[in-house]
């Protein structure tokens, strides 16, 4: 098959952890050709959904990493996949994106389908499983914010399109910064913020379950630093090799069929103690820590899933 993907800057990213290099190697290990661009050069032209970026050759050695073609313009039309990687910010720029890529839906399946990513933000989705999550208020009235604070008494404050750690702030009984913090986002976003009851098992790890095709393929646990409330590993949370529980086993059978249908391919959840927290479909990460610990090729997983789908 041919393949595109929309990702970051491919020569930056670090091949030891980063999930679409290993879709991409995975890839042309099963004999798909590769293409790649970032999203600032995916475009529509009259009627035309095109990209400028580079033929792609990828291999297992940091620094000569990816090997790119010349530049050339491409029609998304004529490839069988797209990947939509880029990491967020979810703004207005990767919405339109979404916009742009759902324009392929009748010739090219694009990864994770992009009308359901611009419809299931991570901390959003989750609010279609109450049952599943801890305490939450999602709002930009300070007010209503402060009454949940008085209700739960600690609690975590973050940006509502935030990733990788980004903006976390634990609040505890004790804590008097809630206004500051509030005059902070609001300074700089008109964008709501989430609030949630902390979960006191988060010091023991942050789970991430990956799923493919709605179905759960394993877990890894990522523990925080010492001194640290934030567990994601951009901010120095360790992994470490863990089990899938009863409840996350219950959480995935819940959810994974409406994935599934929503054609969201290669979803990461979070899980802290009993509670999902998160239900990452933009652009999620985990299998090549995952891949180690179980030694389990997700990877041949995933593309197994997507070439069932273009059968």
């Amino acid at each position: 098959m041919k393949i595109a993907f929309q990702m970051d800057p491919i020569r930056a990213v670090n091949i030891n952890a980063d999930s679409t290099f290993r879709i991409a190697e995975e890839a042309q290990a099963r004999g798909h050709t590769l293409f790649y661009y970032t999203p600032d050069h995916l475009a529509y032209q009259e009627g035309r959904i095109t990209a400028r970026g580079h033929d792609l050759t990828v291999q297992r050695v940091q620094g000569d990493h990816a090997t790119l073609g010349p530049v050339r313009e491409v029609d998304l039309a004529d490839f069988d996949v797209v990947w939509l990687r880029q990491d967020p910010p979810f703004d207005m720029h990767y919405i339109t994106s979404t916009h742009l890529l759902d324009r392929l839906k009748k010739t090219t399946l694009v990864v994770n389908d992009p009308f359901w990513v611009r419809n299931f933000p991570e901390k959003l989705m989750c609010l279609d499983f109450p049952d599943l999550i801890p305490p939450t208020t999602i709002a930009r009235d300070l007010s209503t914010i402060k009454a949940f604070k008085a209700k739960y008494g600690d609690v975590i404050l973050k940006p509502l399109y935030g990733n990788g750690g980004a903006g976390v702030f634990r609040l505890d009984d004790n804590d008097r910064n809630l206004g500051s913090l509030y005059e902070l986002f609001t300074g700089f976003s008109r964008e709501p913020l989430i609030v949630q009851q902390f979960l006191p098992a988060v010091s023991k790890g942050d789970k991430r379950v990956i799923l493919v095709d709605g179905e759960a393929v394993g877990a890894i646990n990522r523990v925080p630093a010492a001194g640290e409330t934030r567990s994601n590993m951009h901010v120095g949370g360790r992994p470490e090799k863990v089990g899938l529980t009863e409840r996350d086993l219950e959480i995935c059978a819940t959810i994974g069929p409406v994935l599934k249908e929503k054609g969201q391919v290669f979803v990461g959840i979070d899980v802290i103690g009993d509670y999902l927290t998160e239900i990452n479909v933009t652009s999620p990460t985990g299998i090549q820590e995952l891949e180690r610990f179980d030694g389990t090729n997700i990877a041949a997983k995933i593309w197994e899933a997507i070439e069932a789908r273009r059968a």
